[in-house]
């Protein structure tokens, strides 16, 4: 019987069985030993994404004008690259390790915990300008001028948005169209990093690549959120559906940050300055401006998230053998 059911789960559910170890090394390795930043290609992709930017966009063009050249750009960096890296998934003697890698280097963004504690173990010191140091590389916005409030910020509203294109999106558009998929979506929201909509320069430019990766993460982003919600109690549900006022548009990140201010009742959000021009962001307010010591509780709390979607891997396959080892008694 037993050898019957180890037939089975091979033959029949090979291919499930080795998405899911695929996955779940990609996850493991990401958060153990990540490459380091100037070594990963989806960082020389985001330099390679501003130097075409600074050649196309013309901000004193016309909005449709600059759209369009947005919408090329988008095209001229992602579908190339993508299509050799399919290509070479479908010709490859063993897709399984290149699947792997693809995982493994959307996954970049799982490091940020490890730093965070380290800004704020730089902050505990009062040594503000090493953990403006550290930050610097993992943000978009100009962290010269920022004060330990702003840092701490900065710092949480990462780890609180950060999984949602790596964990939660890796994991979901793994399992629904494989790795390529993964790695389009994570492309497309490089691009998006690289060309901030806020930004006013890049406000016509990144609008399709802007609207794109917010329909493709719309899910992702409420999945990650429930993962928070589920440890912020009955009243952080309700937030799964609302979203703080005066904030343009329904983005998954500020559903992200809204969850995290209110189950660690401070404040988020306010101005920030991205290539020394001031852009108005309304705050997220459940309590006092954080300071360093709010880092931690951040930390604990988006590790745990991460933690439910690592379980989530983990657990599935092995209800789904014991589904079969029952049907075959």
């Amino acid at each position: 019987m037993h050898s019957s059911l180890f037939q089975q789960l091979v033959e029949i559910d090979g291919a499930l069985f080795e998405g899911f170890l695929v996955l779940f090394f990609a996850l493991l390795l990401a958060r153990l030993a990540p490459l380091p930043r100037e070594m990963q290609p989806l960082i020389w992709f985001a330099h390679l994404a501003k130097q075409l930017a600074a050649k196309v966009n013309r901000p004193e063009r016309g909005a449709n004008q600059q759209t369009t050249a947005g919408f090329l750009a988008m095209l001229l960096l992602v579908f190339p690259f993508w299509a050799i890296i399919t290509f070479l998934l479908e010709l490859a003697a063993f897709p399984w390790f290149f699947e792997f890698l693809v995982l493994y280097l959307c996954l970049t963004d799982s490091a940020f915990s490890q730093v965070a504690d380290e800004i704020a173990k730089a902050l505990k010191r009062q040594d503000n300008a090493s953990a403006k140091k550290l930050l610097q590389p993992w943000v978009v916005r100009d962290t010269e001028s920022l004060s330990e409030v702003g840092i701490t910020k900065a710092t949480i509203e990462k780890l609180a948005t950060a999984p949602i294109y790596g964990t939660a999106a890796t994991i979901f558009f793994f399992a629904l169209a494989g790795a390529p998929m993964v790695l389009a979506v994570r492309m497309l929201k490089q691009l998006e990093i690289s060309w901030p909509p806020i930004q006013p320069q890049y406000q016509y430019f990144s609008r399709s690549v802007n609207a794109l990766s917010t329909v493709l993460l719309a899910i992702p982003a409420w999945l990650w959120s429930l993962s928070i919600a589920m440890q912020g109690g009955p009243t952080s549900f309700s937030k799964l559906f609302t979203l703080p006022k005066n904030h343009p548009g329904v983005r998954g990140y500020v559903m992200s940050v809204n969850m995290v201010a209110s189950i660690l009742q401070i404040e988020l959000g306010g101005p920030q300055k991205l290539a020394g021009q001031r852009v108005e962001i309304a705050k997220v307010v459940y309590g006092p401006q954080p300071h360093f010591d709010a880092i931690a509780p951040a930390v604990q709390l988006t590790s745990r998230a991460s933690g439910i979607w690592f379980g989530f891997i983990t657990l599935l396959p092995i209800l789904w053998a014991g589904l079969r080892y029952l049907q075959s008694l």
